[in-house]
């Protein structure tokens, strides 16, 4: 019998031969189809022309980090949801504890066991399988779920679709770093819910639209409500995601100046909204070309 895994699709991208022929030949052995590659740029080329189920990533490569490429795969619609295993040979118990952590991203340190490999990856892609159209960092609807929010604006006319993009995230990732970088993501999608639940208890809906881009449904009579509350909330929150002592002086350690995260909110009723459910002319209409 042919393994489930036979038809889910491997990326390895591991630059020292004998880990990435150990790895390619393990999964291959159990069923997977597998693509190998050592350079990071080549890596975002067969991502945009392949479908990968699952990224094995090594941090540390000879052309551009594995933090770097996580970045730039979740700044592409194609790729914000795949799931990645970093591979890496930092022995710090806080940097595993803290991979760990990550939701869809996990975090192994070599030498590593291939079993515990094996079983790690088992287990994302099937959180990954259960649950397609949630994003694996925040947990908020994406894809189809946020163009069925669309066409549903289009026959309600009451409603609207409020729009909060997150700006300097690039500049404050590269200061602090992928965890922090996603520690950020996924307390702003919590601001979010809780801030649409306390205001409209029935019927809410945030989206995670793309990287850095959220949507909600809010009723249109409540706009400024809406507005007034999540720029509130949001800016409230922005003093935790630093170090209190950068915090308070403006600079990072180095003397650079902080790299400051930001919030845009815009709205778009029906009429506004784009006859098609292409989400990316709906981003569009909501806050024109990306910035990051």
């Amino acid at each position: 019998m042919v393994p489930e895994e036979a038809l889910q699709h491997i990326l390895v991208v591991e630059d020292d031969p004998n880990t990435a022929e150990m790895l390619t030949a393990y999964f291959t052995s159990l069923g997977y189809q597998v693509t190998q590659t050592a350079w990071g740029q080549d890596a975002l080329v067969l991502a945009g022309q392949l479908k990968f189920d699952l990224v094995v990533l090594d941090i540390h490569l000879p052309d551009i980090d594995g933090y770097e490429v996580c970045s730039r795969l979740r700044a592409q619609r194609r790729t914000m949801n795949l799931p990645i295993i970093f591979l890496t040979e930092r022995h710090e118990r806080r940097d595993r504890l803290t991979g760990l952590e990550l939701g869809a991203v996990d975090y192994l340190t070599k030498p590593f066991d291939v079993q515990e490999v094996r079983y790690r990856v088992r287990n994302i892609l099937h959180r990954s399988t259960a649950n397609p159209v949630v994003h694996p960092l925040t947990g908020l609807p994406t894809s189809t779920l946020i163009e069925e929010q669309v066409r549903r604006l289009r026959q309600q006319p009451h409603l609207l679709l409020v729009g909060v993009r997150i700006k300097g995230m690039r500049a404050f990732s590269d200061a602090y770093g992928f965890v922090s970088h996603d520690d950020v993501l996924r307390a702003v999608a919590l601001i979010l819910r809780n801030t649409v639940a306390e205001l409209m208890p029935e019927d809410v809906f945030v989206g995670h639209l793309s990287i850095y881009d959220f949507v909600l449904v809010a009723p249109a009579a409540q706009q400024y409500l809406v507005m007034g509350r999540l720029y509130q909330r949001l800016h409230e929150a922005i003093s935790f995601f630093y170090p209190y002592q950068d915090w308070d002086s403006g600079v990072l350690q180095d003397g650079t100046p902080l790299p400051k995260i930001e919030f845009d909110i815009h709205l778009a009723n029906a009429d506004q909204l784009p006859p098609s459910d292409d989400l990316e002319l709906v981003r569009q209409t909501l806050f024109g070309p990306s910035q990051e």
